[in-house]
């Protein structure tokens, strides 16, 4: 294990059709018609997880909640941190104030109900909170959550604000939520991601471990990596019509993440937002 520094894990949950990229090719009202695979894919991490003693943060859609609450059940009794994802993976930039406030209430009380205690992490889905939208830190603090982990410091033609801070900050237009950026490592004056997802299967395994030791020794002190279910369930359906780009960034060495991620649960200290972050949180 690398250092006695501890770094925040966190799962994405939601299913692969719910992705942003595939919008255009699954319509939401079509996601019956496609076998729901989020289930499976969530114990198969909750059972790496508990062979390898990690706790992570496990930032959940409302709509899993309302079909799977016994998986809810799982992440708690496995002392693992329950939070946020929304109610059903829409983009915070295609909300209004009106709609935001409703989904964060109907998403946050499934949660909460489902696991019989309070949520208080969230995170947008697709990291979609950049300059356009700040407004919606105080719609989020205003449903009761006291930090949130939605911004992503890089430029990426989906998301991003490249110029913002890398190590928690209080979220502009609020009173006490914390942001906590994903990780970022500073190079040449550019910040390099190094917070998992489609990166952690896009760059070799020693670049990823390189890039968590550089935030560890720079002024991040920690990193704040993510993942999905999807990403290491090789055998989901494959819509057809995805672009090239699509199938690229989805589907990219599916089959290498898992023995990645038994790597990096080794090589790291691991922990949810909430005992990572405690200083931020008082």
């Amino acid at each position: 294990m690398s250092g006695r520094a501890r770094n925040a894990l966190s799962i994405d949950v939601e299913d692969y059709f719910q992705v942003s990229a595939f919008e255009g090719v699954i319509a939401k009202a079509d996601w019956s018609q496609w076998p729901s695979r989020v289930e499976a894919a969530t114990h198969r991490l909750l059972d790496l997880f508990a062979e390898r003693q990690v706790h992570a943060t496990f930032f959940t859609l409302g709509w899993v909640a309302e079909r799977y609450p016994q998986l809810i059940r799982r992440i708690v009794a496995d002392q693992h941190e329950l939070a946020c994802h929304g109610y059903d993976h829409v983009r915070l930039t295609q909300h209004t104030p009106v709609s935001l406030r409703e989904d964060l209430h109907k998403s946050k009380t499934l949660l909460e109900d489902a696991a019989g205690l309070a949520v208080q992490g969230f995170r947008a889905a697709s990291f979609s909170i950049d300059t356009s939208n700040l407004w919606v830190f105080g719609e989020i603090e205003a449903a009761g959550f006291r930090y949130s982990s939605s911004v992503y410091p890089v430029h990426h033609d989906l998301y991003g604000i490249p110029d913002a801070q890398r190590i928690p900050f209080k979220a502009p237009g609020t009173a006490r939520l914390m942001e906590i950026p994903v990780a970022t490592a500073r190079f040449f004056g550019r910040n390099i991601p190094a917070g998992g997802g489609g990166y952690f299967r896009l760059f070799p395994y020693w670049l990823s471990r390189q890039l968590i030791r550089a935030v560890q020794r720079q002024e991040v002190g920690r990193a704040n990596m993510y993942f999905h279910p999807w990403e290491f369930d090789t055998a989901q359906p494959r819509p057809p019509g995805l672009s090239a780009r699509t199938r690229f960034r989805h589907y990219l060495n599916q089959e290498r993440a898992l023995p990645r991620l038994r790597r990096l649960l080794a090589d790291f200290h691991w922990a949810p937002f909430a005992e990572v972050y405690a200083d931020c949180l008082e």
